[in-house]
């Protein structure tokens, strides 16, 4: 069953933020865009490639006044010995968001995202200011998530909150967005079929 257009489900849990353990909770985030994904777990090999990236990117993230938590079924212990090994042995090296511990599996599953054998699929929520979940993609294991997407994506939410306007497939900022009116969206049929 689809988040989206709920409220998203409360979350608490001890996170490694650097290399400390702090608690975390979805109340702390009001206010601002959050992107929680879930991942299936540490020491793996895909779930490296989308943190790293989603790392490499949080300024991007930041400029839309967004955050990050990344989240699996892994103890914070787990997360802080795979932060603290070399990338090129397949661990994270630093990372510039938290990584939260969901080793009773209760946010998992109340983001609808627990598999049979006890591990998160590869959930994204973007949850706005309001606590709302906005956008959900889940898919299975194998395949991984493009920071580039989730920008484009909570850039087009963000455009949609300040104009009123829709935006169409594949919009991107700087792009003409339209009315959702059946007169008014004429004018964007017409100036991009002219």
């Amino acid at each position: 069953m689809s988040l989206v257009q709920k409220a998203a489900p409360d979350f608490k849990g001890t996170a490694v933020v650097g290399q400390e353990f702090k608690e975390l909770s979805l109340s702390g985030y009001k206010g601002k865009w959050l992107i929680l994904f879930f991942y299936p777990l540490d020491f793996t090999f895909v779930c490296p490639t989308e943190i790293v990236d989603f790392s490499d990117r949080i300024n991007d993230f930041k400029k839309l006044n967004a955050e990050i938590v990344g989240c699996s079924v892994d103890s914070q212990f787990t997360h802080l010995a795979w932060i603290n090994t070399a990338r090129k042995d397949g661990g994270l090296g630093p990372i510039s968001y938290p990584l939260l511990s969901d080793l009773g599996k209760t946010i998992a599953s109340n983001y609808g995202v627990l598999t049979q054998d006890g591990v998160a699929l590869r959930g994204l929520f973007l949850i706005n200011p309001k606590g709302q979940v906005a956008y959900e993609v889940v898919h299975d294991l194998s395949v991984g998530r493009n920071p580039d997407e989730v920008l484009r994506v909570l850039a087009a939410f963000q455009q949609v909150e300040k104009t009123g306007e829709v935006c169409p497939s594949s919009w991107k900022p700087g792009a003409k967005t339209m009315k959702a009116d059946p007169t008014k969206a004429k004018e964007y049929f017409s100036a991009v079929n002219s």
